[in-house]
């Protein structure tokens, strides 16, 4: 049994990692097409590779390579495996297609296969599954966001705001498992508090200089997912521990210079991950420690 669902989590993973891959690239043309229409500043050359995606019904919307508008047939869109077989290019055009889409689809499966493995929480009523799946999807989202910032420094609001809405669906959830509403929402304004109002507080005191708003709306997002104030600490703490593991090697070797842009949103994620999976061995360690 445990085998049947780990292959079904990797299948489901590499599915829902696909459709996040073309997402991403389907957010980035609408907001290159706003962009051009208000008048903001944009790449024209983006803008004109990403046009095939543009202006088209959902009904409509077919995947096609972005160098030569060939439309992907079926068997051209399964995940993982038509990328191998193709060795990464267009089956027309034989342009390299890239290492993204794989990697969002193995990253997405990965995440799927890890969040089943170590699983805080016991998963033998409806409920607690159906927590379980609230949280696969919010991987899917949350690889959106860490696809999107890394590449455009920007964290896409239609995004944002569906966590959000898994984030509370989580809440209601956990209030009806725990039969009572007023601890667990108690415990997700904590977990708000400290992920969200911290980076409040700093956008506002820097004027937006230190870190975007969209960095504020990812920690609401956060902390109603996470719910609960002491594992928000982890995440903040294992954010800003992944973000100098990487930033200073980087700046060591010159790849980045102390001027750069470093995307905040990747390395929150990663920190509320990590603090929802294994955030409770964290917190009674230190208890452990301290006393």
């Amino acid at each position: 049994m445990l085998t049947l669902i780990i292959v079904a989590l990797v299948l489901f993973g590499l599915i829902l990692g696909s459709f996040a891959g073309a997402t991403v690239w389907r957010l980035r043309a609408r907001q290159l097409q706003l962009d051009k229409q208000q008048k903001e500043p944009y790449s024209k050359a983006e803008y004109e590779r990403l046009k095939p995606l543009m202006g088209r019904s959902a009904a409509k919307d077919r995947s096609v390579c972005l160098h030569c508008g060939y439309a992907l047939r079926w068997y051209d869109l399964i995940p993982l495996v038509s990328w191998i077989a193709l060795k990464g290019k267009c089956r027309s055009c034989r342009t390299p297609i890239g290492s993204f889409e794989p990697l969002m689809e193995l990253g997405v499966a990965a995440a799927f296969v890890l969040s089943f493995l170590f699983w805080p929480f016991a998963l033998e009523t409806p409920l607690a599954i159906a927590q379980f799946i609230v949280w696969l999807a919010s991987i899917v989202a949350l690889a959106m966001l860490v696809a999107y910032d890394a590449k455009w420094f920007l964290l896409p609001d239609k995004v944002t705001f569906t966590v959000v809405g898994l984030g509370i669906v989580w809440l209601v959830l956990r209030s009806i498992e725990q039969g009572e509403v007023f601890t667990p929402l108690i415990s997700s304004i904590g977990a708000v508090g400290v992920l969200g109002g911290l980076y409040l507080v700093l956008y506002l005191v820097s004027k937006g200089r230190w870190i975007g708003f969209g960095d504020v709306k990812l920690g609401l997002a956060l902390g109603l997912l996470i719910g609960d104030w002491a594992l928000a600490l982890v995440a903040l703490f294992s954010a800003n521990l992944i973000g100098t593991l990487i930033v200073l090697p980087l700046l060591a070797v010159g790849k980045l210079k102390r001027t750069s842009r470093v995307p905040f949103g990747p390395l929150l994620i990663a920190g509320a991950v990590f603090a929802l999976l294994f955030g409770w061995y964290v917190v009674e360690w230190i208890m452990f420690t301290l006393v």
